[in-house]
């Protein structure tokens, strides 16, 4: 039987913004993602030694960067890419999760500022993805300084990003130490609208409203990311639709019970561990999508967080 949800996390539920796609604007998403962060800030950031913003190479332009350390000798590297359903979301609001990661991990943390829909729509934000992974790679010496130790993650719509730029890395012969999935969006065909299609998850009716994340809400996202819905079935913004997974680098991939994507992503680490790929599963018990911000407030998410990011630590300090 599946835990109960987290009490701390149903109290938290009714407060949480983008809940509504009927009167949902991207600016308005991105304004009430902005607007929690700032609610936040009598509580102190996690501390690390430095933060400092930098450019990376994009897609198309020169992208926005945030690095965090928490040290000085060498290090992991970790690209991390925010989530916020590709439309929403920025390196202010998840300043917090890029903190804890860096500090849990030792590793050095780049979050990068993709370029989001409406105003560029798929492939874009996969192609600044990418691209700062590889000019990340190639200048590595300026970040945690060993090749051997580049990981990505991120979480939701950046957990897809960190997934699709996995599978790009491999194809290219960019080996990368880890992946950090974090309840990420791995299957959008049919953008959640489709009946047959949202049948092979029962999360997504299970969890369609209620707990944060709607699948409306996710049809919303869709809708604003792809320009052709055709774009659905290409592995850079399905890669559970791609035709190989074999050889992408080992994966820490958590989802949370109370998720309408928690089904897509467990179908995405059954893939993985069938293609003969190290990977760990955290399934989140009580919680719901969004817990990995939510651990100033919740015990339960805070826990869940560190296992995952102490099983990613170790993946990183394999190197490859």
């Amino acid at each position: 039987m599946a835990a109960p949800l987290d009490p701390v996390i149903a109290q938290i539920i009714p407060l949480m913004p983008m809940r509504d796609p009927a009167v949902m604007t991207p600016q308005s998403a991105r304004d009430s993602l902005r607007a929690l962060a700032a609610s936040r800030a009598a509580i102190p950031a996690p501390p690390v030694d430095s933060v400092q913003d930098i450019k990376v190479k994009g897609g198309a332009s020169l992208l926005d960067a945030r690095v965090y350390r928490v040290g000085t000798t060498p290090a992991p590297t970790v690209v991390f890419f925010h989530g916020g359903g590709w439309v929403a979301g920025d390196l202010e609001t998840h300043d917090r999760q890029a903190r804890n990661l860096a500090i849990e991990t030792g590793a050095v943390v780049v979050s990068v500022d993709y370029r989001r829909p409406p105003e560029t729509r798929f492939p874009g934000a996969f192609e600044d993805a990418f691209a700062a992974v590889r000019d990340i790679f190639d200048r590595v010496a300026e970040f945690g300084g060993d090749a051997k130790r580049v990981g990505v993650a991120g979480d939701s719509a950046g957990g897809n990003l960190a997934a699709t730029t996995a599978i790009a890395c491999r194809d290219t012969g960019i080996r990368l130490a880890a992946q950090l999935l974090v309840y990420p969006v791995t299957d959008v065909v049919g953008a959640y609208a489709d009946a047959r299609e949202n049948a092979r998850y029962p999360s997504r009716a299970e969890n369609a409203e209620g707990y944060f994340l709607t699948r409306a809400t996710m049809e919303w996202f869709c809708g604003h990311y792809l320009a052709d819905p055709g774009h659905a079935s290409d592995w850079r913004v399905s890669p559970l639709r791609a035709a190989s997974l074999a050889g992408v680098a080992p994966a820490i991939v958590t989802t949370a019970w109370f998720d309408p994507l928690r089904d897509e992503g467990a179908a995405y680490a059954r893939a993985l561990e069938a293609a003969g790929v190290r990977v760990k599963h955290h399934e989140g018990p009580g919680l719901i999508h969004g817990y990995f911000g939510m651990g100033d407030a919740s015990d339960v998410a805070r826990a869940e967080a560190q296992r995952a990011r102490a099983d990613f630590k170790a993946l990183l300090a394999r190197g490859v």
